[in-house]
């Protein structure tokens, strides 16, 4: 496995290195090279460095350029403006670090320098409800951060924190032990997702039923939480039932995502439930928390409620009850002192920002967090109907998230099977699985091609266009350029460095010499939408280069052909990677 370094980090250490010489009082500053559309790159830097030193910025520009080699990488450099230094490199070298990279199974991007432990919470259901549109982004998101951290070589613990504790559990943990096969299968065969969400929903409306009417049965399911909490054997025993029931479904639904989650990594509220005192004596006892009006609580100076008053993050209620805080603040405890965690990555709905920057503050001022473990929150916007107000059904429910993959699927299914209606490419085989791997693909990037923070309409129609910057564009691209090397025949990809390159060949060339360095800032920012925009642009890259350099008819000369097949099979493996990096999968044919 070799890293291969990109045009542009070479381009910029030879830019440096004759500043440095230049300017010598300037050693290791920055050139801040930039894609440029006057050249290939501009170096912006000299500017501000001149003016530092008090020198002419366009004199000092012309010293740095005659100080800079010219011939194997860079073809041409000249002074623009006031100092502005643009570069043009050789084909010879666009070729020459495309093949080094196309020789690497990760494509020559290099793994962190210094990577850490991140823990990443992310798709955190509830148990005994219905997972609904609202849960779509905590899953897509963070599932794409875990493969873009893996990739980089980053240490990733994945941590589901489903909601699996609380007062409702009494409710429901009573109904049960009165009717006591409420939650029996129908047979011994394997459970459908389906099946257990029915008998959970059933059974839930029925228990809610009943606490709203029946005062006895209320007086009932209250005690019920008091031995929830304490641990009593049987309670807690049809509790379990409740979380296994709602896990088969779980399952089910992130299966249908094409999201892999392991049973250790579901680590739920109730997780953490042997902490919770502890946490609340380490708070009171260091001062962190004060306790008032019998409650534990932590205050901010600036955090304040609409009346204008303090308002505190409450840890431990008056009667003794512990809130979303304590269990936030034990996973904090368990995650970097168990888990060693240097990051803590919270995939979360911006509507909660609040409370995590409140519970955050406190675990530094407890100094669970500090110089070596930061937490982060990755905030999401909502997911809007095509009447940008939030997404509802027609009377007005939540939209169930099954629902909703179902139905991008069918949308998915019907769009392959008339592109391919002229063609007869696909068996029936193939048309049902690439429909499935393309509507599933065109959901996850509709959410992630938008930054997370912003609120994207969810429209079923434009998602799975076959124009436009959509997951369905991405695939046929990847699918064409297989179909192109299939045709090609005898003939195979080889990079000829020798050869001049057509504009639109350099124009592919340098954007995928530029992935790395793009998967690098995907990960430092948390931004996934960075990736899906880097192949947008890869796949457009890649088309006008397919119209304006025939690949293989007419014919070109043999070497031209297979130098324009090894851009094509690079641009494949670059597609193919990115997307998995997305979790989006790329049919082979389409």
């Amino acid at each position: 496995m070799a890293s291969v370094p990109s045009l542009a980090s070479s381009v910029n250490q030879r830019v440096a290195d004759a500043l440095a010489s230049a300017l010598p009082e300037a050693g290791g500053a920055d050139p801040l090279l930039r894609r440029s559309d006057r050249a290939d790159f501009q170096a912006n830097g000299i500017l501000a460095l001149a003016k530092k030193a008090k020198a002419n910025p366009r004199e000092l520009a012309t010293t740095v350029v005659e100080g800079i080699p010219t011939g194997d990488l860079i073809k041409e450099i000249e002074v623009s403006g006031p100092g502005f230094l643009n570069i043009t490199i050789t084909d010879k070298a666009i070729i020459e670090t495309l093949a080094a990279r196309a020789g690497d199974d990760r494509l020559g991007v290099p793994l962190a320098e210094h990577p850490g432990t991140t823990v990443i919470d992310y798709a955190q259901p509830n148990v005994a409800k219905e997972m609904h549109v609202g849960h779509l982004r905590s899953a897509v998101i963070g599932a794409a951060m875990v493969e873009i951290l893996e990739f980089t070589g980053e240490n990733v613990v994945r941590r589901h924190h489903i909601g699996d504790w609380g007062t409702q559990f009494g409710m429901l943990i009573q109904y049960l032990m009165e009717h006591p096969h409420e939650l029996d299968h129908k047979s011994d065969e394997e459970v459908s997702g389906e099946e257990a969400m029915s008998n959970l929903n059933r059974l839930y409306k029925a228990s809610r039923a009943l606490f709203d009417s029946d005062e006895e049965f209320k007086t009932r399911a209250r005690a019920r939480v008091v031995d929830l909490q304490a641990g009593e054997p049987e309670t807690l025993a049809l509790w379990q039932r409740f979380v296994d029931e709602s896990k088969i479904y779980f399952y089910s639904v992130f299966n249908k995502l094409d999201m892999d989650i392991q049973d250790p990594d579901v680590v739920g509220e109730s997780g953490y439930n042997d902490m919770l005192v502890e946490t609340c004596k380490l708070l009171e006892d260091s001062g962190v928390a004060v306790r008032s009006n019998g409650a534990l609580c932590v205050f901010f100076d600036d955090v304040k409620g609409p009346d204008g008053n303090p308002t505190p993050l409450i840890v431990q209620k008056s009667d003794g009850g512990f809130g979303y805080a304590a269990t936030d603040l034990s996973a904090i405890r368990d995650r970097v002192g168990v888990l060693n965690a240097t990051t803590l990555l919270y995939v979360v709905d911006a509507r909660q920002s609040l409370h995590f920057k409140m519970v955050f503050e406190t675990a530094r001022r407890a100094g669970w967090l500090n110089e070596d473990t930061k937490a982060v929150q990755l905030a999401f916007g909502t997911v809007l109907g095509k009447d940008g107000k939030p997404f509802k059904t027609r009377e007005g429910e939540t939209v169930r998230l099954v629902d909703l993959l179902d139905e991008a699927v069918e949308r998915a299914t019907t769009v392959v099977r008339e592109k391919d209606a002229d063609r007869n490419l696909l068996t029936e085989e193939e048309i049902v699985e690439n429909g499935l791997q393309v509507g599933i693909g065109a959901v996850k990037y509709a959410d992630l091609s938008t930054s997370a923070a912003r609120d994207y309409k969810f429209d079923l129609d434009q998602m799975v266009s076959l124009t436009g910057d959509t997951s369905v564009y991405l695939q046929y691209a990847y699918a064409r350029i297989k179909s192109i090397l299939r045709k090609a025949g005898d003939r195979s990809p080889v990079a000829h460095p020798e050869l001049e390159l057509a504009p639109a060949e350099r124009a592919l060339g340098l954007h995928l010499d530029h992935f790395g360095e793009l998967v690098a800032e995907a990960a430092g920012e948390y931004a996934p939408h960075k990736v899906a925009a880097y192949l947008y642009q890869l796949s457009s890259l890649f088309t006008t280069f397919y119209t304006e350099c025939p690949v293989v008819k007419p014919e070109p000369e043999l070497v031209v052909g297979e130098n324009r097949l090894f851009l094509s099979d690079l641009t494949a493996r670059t597609l193919s990677k990115g997307m998995s990096l997305l979790g989006i999968r790329t049919p082979e044919k389409l």
